[in-house]
């Protein structure tokens, strides 16, 4: 009886977790058996890419089997650490450029790493080895093994890797477009891809951030664009409730000393983090400044701000 009862406690206490008024699922893009995009196999076809004299296939284009994955254009970046550009397979941790790119550009479903202020990205791998920085989505597999990467990794390495990215200047702008309509989108590894030939539908209370061109991004082309479709009028509406933001982050919101410049990044990954915030999967002392500003945030709030946001400039 004891036994039942607590199942039932944890089907109840996973039904409010999944009803949070707040939760951005547009954010997480989570694969479904409904909406799942499947990924070009590997046929052994050689890729190429504009201004590149690379030559791989998909399986070196990704890194597959904890391989170093391909570097595009070795010459928009300086040197990396032996940890970013190759990993360690026998600790099973892969190459940060796997998912980061050599150039810091990142994907939506994970960060955007190019010149955040070194101190705080060595102090968010260190909040995630603690236990401290977590995700509030169970099912975000990359942010379970980005946890455990941070456990594997020693100081000084967290501390090399984290100099790399700061030194790295802005990678191509988000660009933000307010419209009434998107593609109809399928999740590829928690990255919206628009499905080709289907009629568009309402965005609704969204933001959908895809790859501008999704050939292209398939390739992993770190000089790629992405695009954020957002609501009409959630630009002007994030600005006002960006005002706040600017006591901490900066008038430009491009950052103060260890306080991340928010100015230009993923609207989705932005959006998870104040969820994270909201939840308390986010629990070190820094996100303890961040949790009252979050905690008054709607869902709608959540859509208007990080739109802002993303169509603001880096820092150059």
């Amino acid at each position: 009886m004891k036994a039942r009862l607590a199942f039932a406690l944890i089907l109840i206490a996973g039904a409010a977790w999944a009803q949070a008024p707040s939760y951005p699922d547009w954010a997480y893009a989570i694969a479904t058996p409904q909406n799942a995009a499947t990924a070009p196999k590997d046929d052994g076809t050689v890729f190429t890419l504009p201004g590149s004299q690379g030559k791989f296939t998909r399986s070196q284009i990704s890194g597959a089997g904890l391989k170093p994955p391909a570097d595009w254009y070795p010459n928009d970046h300086p040197t990396m650490p032996a940890l970013v550009s190759t990993g360690d397979p026998k600790r099973a941790i892969t190459a940060c450029a796997s998912c980061h790119y050599p150039n810091g550009k990142g994907r939506p479903q994970n960060a955007g790493l190019a010149g955040l202020n070194a101190e705080y990205l060595a102090r968010q791998m260190r909040d995630m080895k603690a236990g401290l920085r977590t995700s509030s989505e169970p099912r975000k597999r990359n942010a379970q093994q980005m946890i455990f990467y941070a456990k594997a990794m020693t100081e000084a390495e967290i501390a090399e890797t984290a100099a790399y990215y700061a030194l790295l200047p802005p990678t191509v702008p988000i660009k933000v477009v307010e419209t009434a309509a998107v593609p109809q989108l399928r999740s590829q590894d928690g990255m919206w891809l628009p499905v080709e030939g289907a009629p568009y539908e309402q965005i609704g209370a969204r933001i959908i951030e895809t790859p501008a061109d999704v050939e292209r991004e398939q390739l992993r082309d770190p000089r790629a664009h992405f695009i954020a479709y957002v609501p009409a009028g959630a630009v002007a509406k994030g600005q006002a409730l960006a005002a706040r933001c600017t006591m901490c982050h900066g008038e430009k919101l491009e950052g103060r000393g260890i306080i991340p410049g928010i100015a230009g990044r993923s609207p989705s990954y932005l959006a998870r983090q104040l969820y994270d915030f909201q939840t308390g999967a986010r629990r070190s002392p820094m996100a303890a400044m961040m949790k009252p500003a979050a905690m008054k945030l709607s869902g709608a709030d959540m859509i208007a701000i990080t739109a802002y946001l993303a169509a603001l400039p880096m820092k150059p």
